[in-house]
């Protein structure tokens, strides 16, 4: 299975001939500063998806380490148990956008010890879906509990002090929008800035008008002018450590980064970083 998985594909995986081979879809709806998205889950959503909530499931509580930091093994575990996820299940995961947000359950996943080719992003989310006429369903979801065990340490991580140094001897990437990057407004964190050396690589940007993702060779462009390439080491941020996994989905889609030598996440990203006077922050279009 791809890392970004069309409609169309979704569609004919869940209708296969072996049920016990038909893909767990989770619905990660989401919005900053709310609502959450299990209403609109519940007016409808992909047939059999089960809705995770990013806030309380896909992240541990809010404190010094940032405001989406990792959950526990055993939050995680129970709660892809409670999904249906097995270890040889496969994945899927949607949200009502260009899929960055779905991009942290993919990262999650990997995370977690799944393989590459057992987890997946639906490319353009809900609203292709939607667009392409598949059916949807509004009744709620029971899956049969699932018996994965969550190995944590598969996807690789940085923190503050990791980051500042990759922003001197690498690529650090800051998915976040220019304004928030340039430090023109800050709405959610302490300071407005971004980390020194860091480069600013919006995660909106990944995808077209259309929320659908660009292509590998659009990509690999995109991140090569950001000095992405080689041998050069690579990892991303953001505001919490969401829509930076959805670079490091890009990265990988886009062949510059080999599934088994992702690029990094700074997990924490600049909730965690703003929150220590002592760490600088830089402003302006430049590193």
């Amino acid at each position: 299975m791809p890392a970004l998985l069309t409609p169309t594909d979704l569609a004919l995986e869940l209708t296969g001939p072996d049920p016990g081979r038909r893909p767990v879809v989770l619905d990660v709806r989401w919005r900053l500063g709310g609502p959450p998205g299990r209403a609109d889950h519940a007016q409808g959503h992909v047939p059999g998806a089960v809705y995770v909530d990013l806030d309380t499931e896909l992240a541990g509580p809010p404190g010094p380490e940032g405001r989406h930091p990792l959950p526990t093994p055993e939050q995680l575990q129970a709660m892809l148990r409670r999904a249906g996820v097995s270890g040889d299940s496969r994945v899927v995961a949607y949200d009502d956008g260009n899929g960055s947000v779905a991009a942290r359950a993919w990262w999650l996943l990997r995370w977690a010890g799944l393989p590459p080719e057992q987890v997946a992003v639906l490319d353009g989310g809900y609203a292709a879906w939607v667009a392409e006429g598949h059916p949807v369903s509004d009744s709620p979801v029971e899956p049969t509990p699932g018996d994965v065990v969550v190995r944590p340490g598969s996807m690789p991580v940085l923190d503050a002090d990791a980051a500042a140094g990759l922003a001197r001897t690498g690529v650090l990437l800051d998915a976040r929008a220019g304004a928030r990057y340039r430090g023109e407004t800050e709405p959610v964190d302490p300071r407005a800035g971004h980390i020194p050396g860091a480069r600013n690589a919006p995660a909106t940007d990944n995808a077209g008008p259309d929320g659908r993702w660009l292509g590998p060779a659009e990509l690999a462009a995109r991140f090569g002018e950001l000095g992405v390439g080689g041998e050069v080491p690579v990892g991303a941020y953001c505001g919490s450590g969401v829509n930076a996994a959805a670079l490091v989905l890009a990265l990988e889609y886009a062949g510059l980064t080999p599934v088994e030598r992702p690029a990094a996440l700074y997990v924490g990203s600049w909730s965690n970083w703003s929150a220590d006077p002592a760490r600088p922050a830089a402003t302006g279009a430049q590193p």
